[in-house]
């Protein structure tokens, strides 16, 4: 399964009770915070020690791990290149992982802290760089596309939190979200490991990287556009 995120938006999230207001229109919509397992694990690691800023920096080794395995495919034997995919599709996927728990954490713990919102955003847009910039890099896959995937990651963000600074709302549509971004390149990764013996592989990096660069940009044009209707409106 692919996880969705979770980003946790001014101080608020999904959690009653935990003395933070809830407000749905600063929240990604997610359906996957909803899931019991995820609930339950989030009331764990808030009744330990961990705090939500340790999950996010967590988050962001993750993601560099698959971003160094993803470089690192094609440079060793076909089986260590198979790794290398396999690695780096679990490491994205733990890396959503911790974007999803450490703003549940935050409110169910009550562990929000003055720095959460840095940890909370920077570094995420280090970890679309690390993976998608990583990816450019294997063997036999352009790097302007993983520099283009990459910067167009960081545009839609800007996109995000200039609507939000200038009362045009919190803008998360797609098609290329961070989510959709860290599923196309989990799906890509698995499908290149299958396809090493027939040297497919770098390819379908490759494509997955432009069509990350043409959904981002897409997906800013979107949501400049509410952006823009929103602030006419008012």
């Amino acid at each position: 399964m692919v996880l969705d995120t979770f980003e946790l938006e001014d101080g608020v999230g999904p959690f009653q009770g935990a003395g933070v207001p809830t407000d749905l229109s600063a929240r990604r919509p997610i359906k996957t915070r909803d899931a019991r397992w995820v609930q339950a694990f989030a009331r764990r690691l808030a009744q330990s020690s961990v705090t939500p800023n340790q999950i996010s920096v967590l988050g962001l080794v993750l993601a560099g791990l698959a971003g160094l395995a993803l470089a690192a495919q094609g440079r060793f034997s076909a089986l260590m290149t198979v790794w290398s995919f396999l690695v780096a599709a679990g490491g994205i996927q733990g890396r959503l992982l911790c974007n999803l728990l450490d703003g549940l954490v935050a409110v169910e713990g009550g562990k929000a802290s003055t720095t959460g919102p840095i940890y909370n955003e920077l570094p995420d847009r280090l970890a679309d760089l690390m993976v998608l910039v990583g990816a450019g890099y294997g063997v036999g896959v352009n790097p302007v596309w993983g520099w283009c995937a990459g910067v167009g990651a960081l545009m839609t963000a800007y996109v995000r939190a200039l609507g939000a600074s200038i009362g045009g709302g919190q803008q998360f549509q797609g098609p290329m979200s961070k989510s959709h971004r860290m599923a196309m390149l989990t799906g890509a990764a698995l499908i290149a490991a299958g396809t090493v013996p027939w040297g497919w592989s770098a390819r379908i990096m490759e494509v997955a990287l432009i069509l990350v660069t043409v959904g981002t940009a897409i997906t800013c044009v979107r949501r400049l556009q509410r952006i823009v209707r929103n602030l006419e409106a008012a």
